[in-house]
Parts: structure tokens; sequence; C-alpha cells
């Protein structure tokens, strides 16, 4: 498995302080972060999943814990936006360059408005995804925000 990715790339630009962990990925889990937090044995509220969403019909991203559900009008509100819904995996695909399973916050092809659920700063860490499947990114929610620009909201239903 590769150690470089375009995620890790940005944070190694941006100077920023982080760790890698990797799993065994399993294509056929339901739900990706769930699968990662257990085999990398920790709880699944520290694995951040990112969701790619239309806000208005144009691309955003969500980051919220692995074992929550994004409330969709909480993450419209939080970017300013009326409505918003999930992007299909293959648009989500094009507009980040990652494969499904493998997409990171950090490093997509574009960069677009981006919002971290409030309850990252509950940790000291959190892991998001590496840019494959299979590879995370520890590192401190604070450091994440910066490098991503993105604001912080309650995202959970």
């Amino acid at each position: 498995m590769a150690k470089s990715t375009p995620a890790t790339q940005a944070l190694l630009r941006a100077k920023v302080a982080f760790e890698l962990a990797s799993y065994d990925y399993d294509p056929g889990a339901e739900r990706v972060g769930l699968q990662a937090a257990e085999a990398m044995g920790v709880s699944p509220g520290e694995v951040f999943k990112t969701l790619m969403v239309e806000l208005d019909g144009k691309p955003a991203c969500a980051v919220l814990p692995s074992d929550g559900e994004v409330n969709m009008k909480k993450l419209a509100a939080a970017l300013g936006g009326k409505s918003a819904k999930m992007m299909k995996p293959a648009d989500a695909e094009r507009q980040t360059g990652y494969k499904v399973g493998g997409v990171s916050p950090l490093g997509q092809k574009r960069s677009v408005p981006t919002v971290l659920d409030d309850s990252a700063a509950q940790h000291g860490a959190i892991y998001v995804n590496g840019g494959q499947r299979g590879l995370q990114i520890r590192i401190a929610p604070a450091d994440l925000a910066r490098v991503l620009d993105c604001v912080t909201a309650a995202l959970l239903r």
C-alpha cells in the first residue's frame, strides 16, 4: 500500500503533524468507517467519514463520526445553503479523484466548501481517510480544520 497520496502530500506541504494507520479494507462492508474502526481497534466516534454532497447543486464535503448520520438541513445551514443531498458515488469519485471507500477530505482534485462535525473537538486526535482504501490519517481536529479551511458545526441527527 502506498503511503503517499494527495491527502498525505497536502499535510506535508502544510507542515502538519499526522500519523498513518492501515487496516485490511473489506470491500463488502456496509459502512467503511465502522469497519475501519473495528479493524484498527478504536472507537467508531474517533474515525470520521467523508461524505460528498451536493449543496444547492454544487459540490461540498462533510466530515463526521463514522457511527453518526448527517442531518442534511444542519449541513446546508452550516455552509450557508438551502438544501443538501448525497452525491452519487461516481460523481464523488470524479470530483475528488479518490475511489469510494478511500475518499479523503484532504487533497481532493478541487477544493470545495467543507464542514467538520463539532464532535471532533472532543478528541485529541481523530482518524480520516488517507486517500486510499485501508489507509487512515490520525490528526488533531484543529489541524485538520485549519488545513481544510473548513467550518465546524453540529451535523448529526
